[in-house]
């Protein structure tokens, strides 16, 4: 017989070293898991980032819309009703003679704001 490991021997080392590859493969699925979970939760985290980033300026917009009406509101009664209609009138015809108004699209403004 030749002196060494034997049959026994062998088979424990074979263990050994399937085991040993076994757990380290299993963590290595780990670390991959982990890793797709964390960029799944940066995802999300960054979603809710933008998402939060859009409620606030469509807040941003409406405040500024309310308080641009509160404003017009505010200096409407102050002004009579027929000194409005003559400024708008006036505006139309700055805008049409400075050309940003086409004729008919004066005319379709002018009607509308007679009407």
């Amino acid at each position: 017989m030749r002196p060494g490991r034997g049959l026994v021997g062998t088979m424990a080392a074979t263990a050994v070293v399937a085991g040993t590859a076994g757990a380290v493969h299993h963590r290595q699925q780990q670390r991959w898991a982990n890793q797709s979970a964390e960029q799944q939760a940066d995802a999300q985290q960054q979603q809710q980032a933008n998402e939060s980033q859009a409620q606030m300026d469509a807040m941003q917009q409406q405040m500024a819309e309310m308080q641009a009406q509160q404003a017009q509101s505010a200096v409407a009664p102050a002004a009579p009703a027929g000194a409005d209609m003559m400024a708008e009138l006036n505006q139309l015809a700055e805008m049409k003679n400075s050309g940003i108004l086409t004729d008919e699209e004066f005319q379709a403004a002018k009607a509308k704001l007679l009407a």
